[in-house]
């Protein structure tokens, strides 16, 4: 995978910028998720940078099958009836595993929105790991990683971070980026409930 993502970026002219980070667990978000292609630009920029990405799926995703290679895709299984929510399950996953590179789109769907969803953030708080913002920009034909950060629960100050690293970035639909913004800044005690 890592020669194929290599040299798709070589012949269509495009670069990767940032570096690996150092933490073995971490959430990594990517944005903007305007069309299909930034997805699969951001799975290039995985293997370019050395760690497998995981997600979350429905445990059905796991059972049956095509279970066994959906987890060897990826996917880390949510059980909606365990009496834990999504935040609690993939802390205590992070907690069990030695790497963990969780990967999310933050803005959850392909158009634009008023707000990104949360969820990165209060499994990054939760699970004491840090965040790494990962951007795709085909106006400037460049995706990468940025500085991974640790939330400090000051969600204002820590969305000022990725509002900075994602200025100007154009996903491959231009016009369908979602605002770097989080509904908690505008309802702080919404993030605890």
């Amino acid at each position: 995978m890592r020669w194929l993502a290599r040299t798709y970026f070589r012949l269509r002219g495009w670069e990767y910028i940032g570096a690996r980070p150092e933490a073995r667990k971490f959430v990594a978000i990517g944005a903007p998720h305007t069309s299909n292609w930034d997805f699969v630009i951001l799975l290039a920029v995985a293997s370019h940078f050395g760690f497998k990405p995981k997600t979350i799926g429905k445990e059905a995703l796991v059972r049956g099958p095509f279970g066994g290679v959906m987890r060897r895709l990826g996917i880390i299984p949510i059980k909606r009836d365990s009496g834990q929510g999504m935040v609690e399950q993939m802390a205590q996953a992070f907690a069990e595993a030695t790497d963990l590179a969780l990967v999310l789109a933050p803005e959850g769907t392909r158009g634009a929105e008023p707000y990104w969803r949360s969820g990165f953030y209060q499994i990054a708080l939760a699970a004491g790991v840090p965040i790494v913002p990962a951007r795709v920009d085909a106006a400037r034909k460049q995706a990468g990683l940025g500085v991974p950060f640790s939330p400090t629960g000051d969600v204002t100050a820590d969305m000022e971070v990725l509002r900075d690293f994602y200025a100007g970035a154009v996903g491959f639909k231009p016009g369908g980026e979602s605002a770097v913004r989080l509904r908690e800044e505008d309802d702080p005690g919404s993030l605890d409930s």
